[in-house]
């Protein structure tokens, strides 16, 4: 199968434009009809959408089908967590929760960089598709068996609310991954961020005044939580440059496989779940305030160590250490910074602040694949799939 670097970047952009768009409406959807049901349907759909990508004969429906994954994602995403906050009550047991939720998030990138270099390598890109077939039964069989339902939220579903957020999203980030495709000056562009502003202003007016909200603005009323929300998209945004850059210095610069490319995210990856796991008791001793304060320093410096690499970089010395100094560093941040963004959240608004923590984090990443993505086009997080 044949692609054009644009359609190849589309591959990408195209999970990132729906995930982004449908995050607000999936995570209010969740507290009216039901987080557990929306969450099963969430987890249906994406892994139907994952077979699609990996039977897929065309560009066309590829990108139709990783379109359809994001919907999927935009549901998992806020719903589970929204679960999470609902099943815990705020305090120990829910900082703890929270923390292994990020720790499992964070290193979510990384091993599927390993396996899908893996399947890339052996098999084909397509298998690591099809790979989410089992896990997607097994996730929908605990789900199933073992997550109860919550009490819904009752009331009136905020429909505008939901289509002006919605579109506007996902028209906004449509203008955002443009410019990495055709440029800022681009009129598709311009009017694509012109549109979703004038959209998101819209539904700002629209949510001051419904009685039920889709996204409460109460939920910005607390500086923690604000600023937690703002300095997650940073934190992403800049994060993504780590994967971008890495893969291409991996595969242009030291001529490695995919599987290579991969494995060597390996430090980052080990010391980020370890450090994740046990990130608790480091809250408690220092606060979670220092704790996302150093997490945040370790990632800079180790960013900034990065930016330091050549051809003749030793592995050990100039890449080992520094992504060991990143792979802490989120381990410290990622959980304090969700709490933050959770912080004092009624139970009937889990889904909302859920949904508007993912959303900060989705904004993030598009804004940092949009820059990103006129550096080079040809290979975004490893998807090098000229010839399937």
């Amino acid at each position: 199968m044949q692609f054009t670097e644009t359609g190849l970047a589309w591959v990408q952009y195209a999970h990132t434009l729906t995930f982004g768009g449908f995050l607000l409406l999936a995570a209010r959807a969740g507290d009216i009809l039901g987080r557990r049901r929306l969450f099963i349907v969430g987890l249906v759909i994406s892994t139907v959408a994952s077979i699609l990508v990996g039977i897929a004969a065309e560009s066309t429906f590829m990108i139709a089908a990783r379109a359809f994954q994001g919907i999927g994602s935009a549901i998992v995403a806020p719903t589970s967590l929204a679960l999470l906050l609902a099943t815990f009550d705020e305090g120990k047991e829910r900082s703890r929760a929270v923390a292994l939720y990020a720790a499992v998030a964070g290193i979510g990138a990384s091993i599927g960089l390993i396996i899908g270099g893996a399947f890339a390598e052996l098999i084909s890109w397509r298998a690591g598709f099809f790979l989410n077939l089992p896990i997607g039964i097994v996730m929908l069989i605990l789900t199933a068996h073992y997550v109860n339902e919550l009490p819904r939220k009752k009331g009136h579903f905020d429909v505008f609310g939901a289509n002006s957020s919605t579109l506007g999203l996902g028209v906004l980030i449509f203008g955002i991954v443009n410019t990495a495709v055709e440029g800022w000056d681009d009129p598709a562009t311009i009017i694509a961020l012109a549109v979703g502003m004038i959209l998101l202003v819209i539904f700002v007016v629209n949510e001051w005044h419904v009685p039920q909200p889709i996204m409460p603005l109460r939920l910005f009323a607390s500086p923690l939580r604000s600023g937690a929300l703002a300095i997650r998209l940073l934190y992403m945004g800049a994060f993504i440059g780590l994967f971008y850059f890495t893969t291409q210095y991996f595969q242009g610069v030291l001529g490695w496989t995919a599987l290579q490319a991969g494995l060597g995210f390996l430090p980052m990856t080990v010391v980020n779940f370890v450090v994740a796991t046990a990130v608790t008791p480091v809250v408690r001793k220092v606060g979670p305030l220092w704790t996302l304060a150093l997490g945040v320093g370790s990632t800079l410096a180790g960013m900034a160590w990065l930016g330091t690499l050549n051809a003749d970089t030793d592995f050990v010395a100039g890449l080992a250490i520094p992504m060991m100094l990143i792979g802490a560093g989120q381990g410290l941040a990622l959980a304090p910074m969700t709490d933050y963004g959770l912080h004092g959240i009624h139970p009937d608004d889990a889904g909302a602040a859920s949904g508007l923590v993912n959303t900060a984090q989705q904004l993030g990443l598009s804004i940092g694949l949009a820059v990103l993505g006129r550096v080079s086009l040809s290979r975004i997080f490893g998807f090098a799939m000229i010839d399937g």
